[in-house]
């Protein structure tokens, strides 16, 4: 195959020919549900999603594994805080998460882990890594993996030990051989609840983060898969420590390929609460619909810091409106399918093939559209509604899309109005009063509504 993917581990972009001819394993690090997905986990999200939608576009058979962190130190806090049982905190946040993702058109993936549910299997890859020399416990507990014992520690960031040693500024923690490494089971605390513990022969307690990706993804994909990815966040330390304790309890590769996705900046700064310019994905569906926030990500490169802005977002409405009114100019059968043997179709592939490069592929999709407008073809209308949804978008009736708001979550002005005005228009312009039928045209516009007069009638959409 074609496809050529930008590898973290080896930091350069290459082929990709998965492990199994024909299909591929591919593990993404999911949410910690104690609250609202944010922006970062929209992106993050989006990503991964457009990668394995186009894997399958490319005929290969997927297995996505994306996890649920269900227990952790912010999980523990909140629940006690809301006075709720960690469970039922997950469960409500997990829904949430769900509905917002249904609203981006993210699809399910093929197996969602909750963390709770492979506690076993973490304590089986820690007793293999405490028999291998490359775990011990601690004063106060915890069981630790010893960095230092690992050879190939560093290699995916890029970074010796005695690097990420010189930057620690902080003394070593309790119990900890050196401040690298890092924590594989936490010991019970008196004051912490009774769901947040499990009996293990290392005593009472519960899993570290880092393992909790380890243990899912090779009960669910073997202990050598395909891709792992996550946002760039996480490159250092989870994905690294990952690769150590994958690697040392099992002698083997972990992964093949390692894909990362850029930040999230909101008006050209960093996402952060701190900054006061924070916003989870319920903020920006109040103001926006899914399909234009999904629009907007993918018109920037996965690897590229991301920008978010009402205006990028304003803009990105815009584009989709464009798209969307190509193919409410020209119906289009509803079975339509790619031909990818047409030229637009080809370069839609070499786009993605290309390190997944949807700026360019919808640069395709916007071609198409005027090309639409100029020629009035049904295929070529076609194509860009199969092409988009390859990208999981313009799935929606045109009509409907462009009346409703188009992009707009509120919907904007209520459609029985819009209708009586334009009856209104009608019956002054039969009475020739065609300054009162200019100020109900004016009237509208200033709306969001354009009116489009033809032999058969007049139509309107959204502007």
């Amino acid at each position: 195959m074609s496809l050529h993917i930008h590898n973290s581990l080896t930091r350069r972009v290459e082929p990709f020919r998965p492990i199994d001819t024909g299909h591929v394993r591919m593990y993404v690090c999911g949410v910690t549900v104690y609250d609202l997905c944010h922006v970062g986990h929209a992106r993050m999200m989006l990503v991964f999603d457009m990668v394995q939608r186009w894997l399958r576009a490319s005929g290969l058979a997927v297995t996505y594994v994306r996890n649920i962190t269900d227990i952790d130190d912010k999980i523990i806090r909140r629940a006690l805080e809301r006075g709720q049982s960690i469970h039922g905190l997950t469960q409500e946040m997990t829904a949430q998460m769900h509905q917002d993702l249904d609203a981006l058109g993210v699809e399910r993936p093929t197996h969602e882990p909750r963390a709770t549910a492979y506690v076993p299997q973490m304590l089986e890859l820690i007793a293999r890594l405490e028999a291998r020399g490359l775990a011990y416990r601690a004063e106060n507990g915890d069981v630790n993996f010893a960095v230092r014992k690992f050879p190939g520690y560093g290699k995916l960031s890029g970074k010796s030990i005695d690097e990420l040693r010189a930057g620690e500024r902080v003394a070593v923690a309790a119990g900890k051989g050196d401040p690298l490494d890092f924590v594989l089971w936490k010991a019970a605390k008196p004051d912490e609840p009774a769901d947040a513990k499990w009996d293990s022969a290392f005593g009472e307690g519960r899993p570290g983060w880092h393992i909790e990706c380890s243990a899912m993804g090779c009960a669910l994909l073997g202990e050598h898969f395909d891709i792992h990815g996550g946002g760039l966040d996480l490159q250092f330390p989870h994905h690294e420590n990952e690769i150590a304790q994958s690697e040392g309890a099992t002698g083997r590769p972990f992964v093949n390929v390692w894909m990362h996705n850029g930040f999230v900046n909101v008006d050209n700064e960093k996402m952060s609460k701190s900054l006061g310019n924070f916003f989870t994905i319920r903020d920006v569906l109040a103001r926006y619909d899914g399909e234009t926030v999904r629009c907007l990500m993918l018109r920037t490169h996965y690897r590229s810091p991301f920008n978010f802005s009402d205006t990028h977002l304003d803009d990105a409405r815009s584009a989709l409106r464009r798209l969307y009114g190509a193919l409410d100019a020209v119906p289009v059968p509803q079975a339509a399918e790619v031909d990818w043997d047409q030229p637009p179709a080809i370069a839609f592939r070499a786009a993605m093939d290309d390190d997944f490069n949807t700026p360019a592929a919808m640069a395709v999709l916007f071609d198409l559209a005027s090309e639409v407008h100029r020629s009035r073809d049904a295929a070529l209308a076609g194509q860009l509604k199969a092409l988009g949804g390859v990208l999981g978008l313009l799935q929606q009736a045109p009509r409907s899309y462009l009346q409703s708001g188009g992009g707009s979550a509120s919907g904007g002005l209520d459609v029985a109005a819009i209708e009586q005005r334009i009856q209104d228009r009608a019956a002054a312009k039969k009475a020739r009063d065609f300054a009162a039928a200019d100020a109900i045209r004016a009237e509208l516009a200033a709306q969001g509504v354009e009116l489009k007069d033809s032999p058969q009638g007049t139509t309107w959409v959204r502007a």
